[in-house]
């Protein structure tokens, strides 16, 4: 009798899984509205999607871009969102993939700072697009800046350079 009741339902969902999945659709789909343009052009998305994303700000009643929203997970569906969603996670200041990468970036110049040719020479290999000249002029004024008390704005713009290699290394510009 214990043998009818013994079904395996292991491989299907719930229908509370599917929802849950349907409505994280729908937050990424949401997320996406907030993003800028340039941004979106990056991201694996098929035409119907990109569209629906543009005509996103249009929808001002909160019914309306409820719906919207709804109509934005739909399309998700289709989508390749592990690839959207490493991408957003690398952009958006919020996560944790962004601050990761932004303090080895620190790190990074801070190593620098100190100097060292071999430091220099790790970084260059690990940023081959480095221009090293460039790199050694920022270097030479942060330093001055800092023997003299100075504001950081060579570091700063040091910081920048570095960031924006990585940038282009990662393939977010």
């Amino acid at each position: 009798m214990s043998e009818m009741y013994d079904d395996d339902f292991s491989g299907e969902k719930s229908k509370t899984q599917v929802k849950r999945e349907l409505q994280a659709l729908q937050d990424l789909g949401e997320r996406l509205t907030t993003l800028k343009p340039e941004l979106l052009t990056k991201l694996p998305l098929s035409d119907a999607l990109r569209k629906a994303l543009d005509d996103a700000p249009k929808h001002k009643a909160h019914i309306a871009r409820k719906r919207h929203i709804q109509y934005i997970g739909k399309l998700m569906r289709t989508a390749d969102v592990e690839a959207i969603t490493t991408l957003i996670d690398q952009l958006d200041a919020s996560t944790r993939q962004y601050n990761e990468r932004f303090h080895a970036l620190e790190r990074w110049r801070d190593l620098l700072l100190t100097g060292s040719d071999e430091v220099l020479n790790n970084f260059v290999g690990q940023y081959p697009d480095a221009d090293t000249q460039h790199l050694r002029q920022l270097l030479r004024q942060a330093q001055h800046e800092a023997a003299q008390s100075k504001p950081p704005a060579a570091a700063r713009k040091m910081f920048k350079y570095i960031r924006e290699l990585d940038e282009t290394q990662r393939g977010l510009r």
